[in-house]
């Protein structure tokens, strides 16, 4: 059984204020040419389809483009379920309709149904598990005791197991946050508070386990459970991320073999570092000036109009930041300290080393101490 596997689409992502239409339907389209040339036996996409419960029109648009694409023209069935970014009743709408047609929807806990496909070697089961909360996942068992998500899954995966017939080859498809896994920074936490963390072992006896939520392409502990990955960069602090797609070969036995396929973005997430002058002179050899950029100035003085300036040579820069700026330590006198006791030009060369790092220099504090004593003097005058 040949499964391409992907997840975390999150279309209608509004990232630093741009829409990222264009750029998902830039990598689908990929998704598209792989599905052609490869040939799976089916296309399993692991939750959060959209960015948000109720995404744009554009966005609605690019997932039905998309599948009518994949299930139509290719006529490649595919499973997806429900993310925690999704809503779940949406994803969930004509489930039955559409399977007809080889769309396979579970967005609640009720339309988590098997799904049987055949390959060479035999049937294999498929148990979509969609997202959803204790409280969801407690209301629709009848099981008052659940509590946390660890007992949540480990219920859906129970009632759904149930439908499986002894023997034959399994698969699982979730959208948890699986203890091991490596987070990214731009996944939103499944609980208030925590992580909303659950043990691999609720998959147990899985030959494999699909998994969405994570957004860096990796397997857990073994390579029966993996998570593919999100389509794009949705954060800087992926900026070091290859995004892919998964091919899963699920031989005879159940035996588990993965090939990952690339994804290429239309503009990479970058950061650049260092003075205004040197960016902006080193940008005309820049092989990616399109790509979307975190800059952050290591001027410590006053760079004039740096957003324009810098858009002027990187078009899409996304966000500035000064280095010099951002906060060293949590206080800003001594515990115990009264600023009412303090020189003014001890107490300014004090906030000076805690927000940009390292101590006023001394033409710095003759310039301070200039300004001090001409205000003093503005202000005996009035007196």
């Amino acid at each position: 059984m040949r499964i391409l596997h992907t997840s975390d689409w999150h279309l209608g992502r509004l990232f630093h204020q741009v829409h990222l239409t264009d750029d998902q339907a830039h990598v689908l389209e990929q998704l598209h040419a792989m599905a052609k040339e490869l040939k799976p036996d089916v296309i399993v996409v692991a939750g959060d389809l959209y960015d948000r419960a109720v995404p744009p029109a554009e966005a609605v648009e690019l997932l039905d483009e998309t599948l009518t694409r994949l299930i139509l023209d290719l006529g490649i069935p595919t499973i997806a379920i429900a993310g925690n970014h999704d809503s779940a009743e949406r994803v969930g709408f004509g489930n039955r309709m559409l399977a007809e047609r080889g769309l396979h929807l579970a967005g609640t806990v009720g339309d988590s149904r098997c799904v049987t496909l055949g390959d060479a070697d035999g049937p294999v089961d498929f148990v979509p598990i969609p997202y959803a909360s204790p409280d969801a996942v407690r209301s629709y068992l009848h099981q008052e005791e659940l509590r946390g998500h660890q007992a949540a899954l480990a219920a859906q995966v129970e009632s759904a197991r149930a439908a499986i017939t002894p023997g034959r080859r399994s698969v699982a498809i979730a959208h948890a946050f699986v203890v091991g896994g490596a987070e990214s920074g731009s996944e939103r936490s499944l609980s208030v508070g925590g992580t909303g963390a659950v043990e691999a072992s609720v998959f147990a006896g899985f030959d494999y386990v699909a998994l969405g939520h994570l957004h860096r392409p990796q397997r857990v502990r073994e390579e029966r459970v993996r998570y593919s990955g999100s389509l794009l960069q949705y954060s800087f602090s992926e900026v070091d991320h290859d995004k892919s797609v998964s091919l899963i070969e699920l031989d005879g036995a159940g035996a588990v073999s993965v090939e990952t396929f690339p994804l290429v973005a239309r503009r990479r997430l970058r950061i650049v570092e260092g003075t205004f002058d040197d960016i902006m002179r080193d940008a005309a050899n820049d092989a990616a000036p399109q790509d979307y950029l975190l800059v952050r100035l290591t001027d410590r003085g006053l760079v004039m109009d740096a957003m324009p300036r810098l858009r002027s040579v990187y078009p899409h820069v996304l966000h500035l930041e000064r280095t010099m700026f951002q906060a060293t330590g949590d206080q800003l006198l001594p515990a115990g300290a009264d600023h009412r006791t303090m020189q003014p030009i001890n107490l300014f060369a004090t906030f000076f080393e805690q927000v940009t790092g390292g101590a006023i220099t001394e033409p710095e504090r003759a310039e301070v101490v200039s300004v001090l004593e001409a205000f003093a003097g503005t202000e005996g005058g009035a007196a």
